[in-house]
């Protein structure tokens, strides 16, 4: 709950996170790393309700649900959607392999780009998963020390979340209406079977996926690498797709929440 009875006096979630915003409010203004998720959605309103300064920031990767843009566009009109160089399905061929569950370079380039220099503002948040359960409040980035991240809910759970949504009336994006429980690039080797519900859902993502894979078989095939036992491009996207269909992760989406 956002307003807890404890021994001796009540704890108040949203004031607490409000106050701390404005108490360690930094001269040049928080960085806030703006998913479009429900977190997110969090965050954007307690910053406008502290009224402290700052720059908003989503990390394009470029298969994003499109929900998730209209959804940000719409509700978040300061959010800044910043583009990467090079578009992830082509970035998957100069890199020679796919995304995959042991080898996820995509987040590193896509999803935690941004904030040097900065105080970055996340909806991480503690419940999520015993990784992010070991987060701090407010911790350094271990690939960038200029980088600092203030996980300002961290100790929020999802019932917080949804009661804070209710409460102050926070639009959110719609494909939580149809399910999703966590929204992040579309068919993330993390997401396990629901990637596959994801290929359904967006089908010119699909395409757009497929084709991609067409041309990194052929890239592959060209430079006279490993193919298995793939047939063309489109066997091998099948094969990535269903590849290791373990448990879901929440942590698909591993800094920016």
């Amino acid at each position: 709950m956002l307003v807890e009875n404890q021994l001796f006096e009540k704890r108040d979630k949203v004031a607490e996170a409000i106050q701390m915003l404005k108490d360690l409010e930094p001269a040049e203004g928080y960085y806030i790393a703006d998913s479009g998720g429900k977190d997110s959605d969090v965050i954007y309103a307690l910053v406008h309700m502290a009224g402290v300064k700052a720059d908003y920031h989503h990390n394009l990767t470029t298969i994003d649900p499109p929900d998730v843009i209209y959804h940000m566009r719409r509700n978040h009109p300061e959010t800044q959607i910043d583009r990467p160089e090079i578009p992830l399905l082509q970035m998957m061929i100069k890199k020679g392999f796919p995304p995959l569950r042991q080898q996820r370079w995509c987040c590193e380039l896509y999803k935690e780009r941004g904030g040097q220099g900065r105080f970055v503002v996340t909806g991480i948040r503690a419940q999520e998963s015993s990784k992010r359960a070991k987060r701090k409040m407010i911790e350094f980035c271990y690939r960038d020390r200029s980088i600092r991240y203030f996980n300002i809910i961290r100790n929020w759970t999802a019932d917080d979340v949804w009661e804070f949504h209710k409460k102050y009336n926070i639009p959110y994006c719609g494909l939580y209406d149809e399910g999703w429980d966590r929204i992040g690039c579309l068919m993330c080797p993390m997401a396990g079977k629901r990637r596959i519900i994801e290929a359904e859902r967006f089908p010119k993502y699909k395409k757009l996926f497929i084709k991609a894979f067409e041309n990194l078989y052929n890239d592959r095939l060209a430079k006279g690498k490993s193919l298995k036992n793939w047939k063309n491009g489109e066997e091998f996207f099948y094969w990535w797709l269903n590849e290791n269909k373990k448990k879901e992760t929440p942590d698909q989406t591993v800094m920016f929440e």
